[in-house]
């Protein structure tokens, strides 16, 4: 490729994204996000709470948010009742992700709604929605990427890689993430 073929490759994608509402709220949620939520600041969990909703993000009751949690665009989050966050997950939410009630999302998880087109020359960004509905637990360090949707009462387990959808009550464990076994809920 000449240097002329270089104004293929653009940020177009990023400028119409949701990623941005505008160039002034993004930075300010920016420095926000540093100093409130991606820190060990011990900030209690409802002012947490209130600046995500300030910035667009629809919380339920109960939300406990713990310390180093990185949003990217909290106007594209969703939370239910009775979530759990761990330390250090980050939630690159370019896309729309929306996390069901009772769910746990353990330390050091990825969520990651967006990817790139490796047969493309332009290395398109790819967005899609990821979906975790109620009673799903994401293990620590794990990842869920680009479109996955983690149905009813599903696991991640430690350290497991999801590639595609998770099978309601059913646990996952690996990269690319399999079934392993059903998961029983004990009354």
């Amino acid at each position: 490729m000449n240097k002329t073929d270089l104004s293929k490759f653009n940020n177009d994608w990023y400028k119409e994204s949701t990623l941005t509402r505008g160039f002034l709220i993004t930075f300010i949620w920016f420095i926000t996000n540093h100093i409130f939520i991606n820190s060990y600041l011990p900030i209690p969990g409802p002012i947490k709470k209130a600046i995500l909703k300030a910035f667009g993000a629809k919380i339920g009751k109960g939300l406990t948010l713990k310390p180093k949690v990185n949003i990217k665009a909290p106007w594209n989050l969703v939370v239910g009742n009775n979530v759990w966050i761990g330390e250090c997950v980050w939630i690159d939410n370019i896309g729309k992700v929306s996390i069901g009630n009772n769910v746990c999302v353990s330390q050091g998880a990825l969520l990651l709604s967006g990817n790139h087109d490796y047969k493309k020359e332009a290395f398109d960004l790819i967005i899609k929605d990821i979906v975790l509905e109620d009673g799903v637990w994401v293990g620590a360090k794990s990842i869920i990427c680009t479109g996955v949707t983690c149905f009813s009462h599903a696991v991640l387990s430690v350290n497991s890689v999801a590639t595609h959808n998770l099978d309601a009550y059913q646990i996952y464990q690996g990269n690319p993430a399999k079934a392993v076994r059903e998961r029983i809920i004990a009354i």
